[in-house]
């Protein structure tokens, strides 16, 4: 081992829609975590890795915090707060766009028990005028003693090398745990699965993007040198399922072809998208189904 390599892990925590997926997708290169203006995009704790000559970290993109109004909101947040357990630094993120309200308050109390540096992100300093900056600054300061803070853009890429730089000083000297190349440690059944419910989140609006969960169900066989990928899209309600349809079918198939556009350049290979929609009432709140869909609470224990 190289005795000036160092590794560890960081949690990126923060409310929903603060840029966390956008800036991880933006130091990895990839799109490892989907990107949506809609709030709770990030449903799992999606891990990315971050390699160069003297260091490796290992983000964990958290789904954002906030009041939980069913059992996968519940999910939501508990992971988001069990990233904490075995990191070695924290980076709260939050918006510059957006004001101090109770949720964030209530984020920066939880943190208040952490032994470990937290670093404050203002991400979408691109936004707001500077002069509007430093009294966020100094707001955030007044309540929890941050290690560092920073104000970045994850979309320009604004002070986001310095981040990482003051995040590599910080991390124990420790072995490489992946490979260089290797950008996350999920496998390539959930990325798809979040792909598929990506183009979803881009087609459709009001309640349907959060009533939808999408299951893998094979990806393992090939036909005629295609991949053979079969998902099923799950919706609570009959009319959620009308919309995804959609006149004559006109949606699904937008959506199975976004879908394998996306999913061909992942993998870097010609599939064929089966794609089927199922009605599964009140899935939110059933526990056999959250964890059927990769909602586990036990998987956060």
């Amino acid at each position: 081992m190289n005795k000036n390599f160092h590794s560890g892990f960081v949690a990126i925590i923060g409310e929903p829609n603060v840029g966390k997926s956008t800036f991880m997708n933006r130091i990895l290169g990839s799109e490892i975590s989907i990107i949506s203006p809609k709030a709770q995009t990030t449903r799992n704790k999606i891990q990315g890795i971050y390699t160069n000559d003297s260091e490796q970290i290992v983000f964990l993109d958290t789904p954002g915090v906030h009041t939980p109004k069913n059992n996968l909101d519940k999910y939501m947040d508990t992971a988001a707060f069990s990233a904490l357990k075995d990191v070695d630094v924290v980076m709260l993120m939050v918006s510059a766009t957006e004001t101090i309200d109770d949720n964030a308050q209530n984020i920066i109390a939880k943190l208040q028990t952490s032994q470990l540096p937290v670093i404050l992100v203002i991400n979408k300093i691109d936004l707001v005028h500077p002069d509007d900056l430093l009294p966020l600054i100094e707001q955030y300061n007044s309540l929890f003693k941050f290690a560092e803070t920073f104000p970045i853009s994850a979309t320009q890429g604004n002070n986001v090398d310095e981040l990482i730089t003051a995040i590599g000083s910080r991390l124990p000297e420790g072995p490489q745990y992946y490979p260089e190349d290797q950008l996350s440690d999920h496998p390539e059944y959930f990325v798809v699965g979040e792909i598929i419910r990506e183009k979803i989140l881009e087609l459709t609006r009001q309640e349907v993007p959060h009533s939808v969960a999408v299951v893998v169900e094979q990806m393992n066989q090939r036909i005629n040198g295609k991949l053979q990928v079969e998902a099923t899209i799950y919706v609570e309600r009959q009319s959620q399922k009308k919309i995804l349809v959609g006149q004559k079918g006109s949606m699904i198939k937008n959506i199975g072809i976004r879908s394998r556009e996306k999913i061909e350049r992942l993998l870097g290979e010609s599939i064929n998208l089966k794609l089927w929609i199922k009605v599964q009432k009140n899935w939110r709140d059933d526990p056999l189904f959250l964890a059927r869909a990769g909602y586990s609470m036990k998987d956060l224990k």
